[in-house]
């Protein structure tokens, strides 16, 4: 696994703040990885999710660090959305 999966399993788990999310999600960073995304936290993996989010690492590092609004980045096609987007807006106010 990646240094950069790693450290974003740890800062999701973070951001959630030992919550879970409520479905099943997956980050996609273009290049080094999934990250899940589900009841139990984060987890590093690559299965079938209800929403897939895809984007490169600087913008996933954006997202987490409050730099980037998920909403905006998905608007100027930095993010890419699959799935749900119900949740996927969900997922969104967690994340920022």
């Amino acid at each position: 696994m990646s240094d950069v999966i790693t450290g974003a399993v740890d800062a999701l788990n973070e951001k959630l703040g030992g919550r879970g999310f409520d479905g099943l999600a997956k980050f996609v960073i273009r290049d080094e990885g999934a990250v899940m995304i589900d009841q139990s936290g984060a987890r590093a993996g690559d299965e079938e999710a209800d929403v897939t989010l895809i984007a490169s690492e600087e913008t996933f590092r954006g997202i987490l660090d409050g730099d980037v609004n998920p909403t905006t980045a998905f608007m100027m096609g930095k993010l890419k959305v699959e799935g749900n987007m119900g949740l996927a807006m969900k997922l969104g106010s967690v994340l920022s």
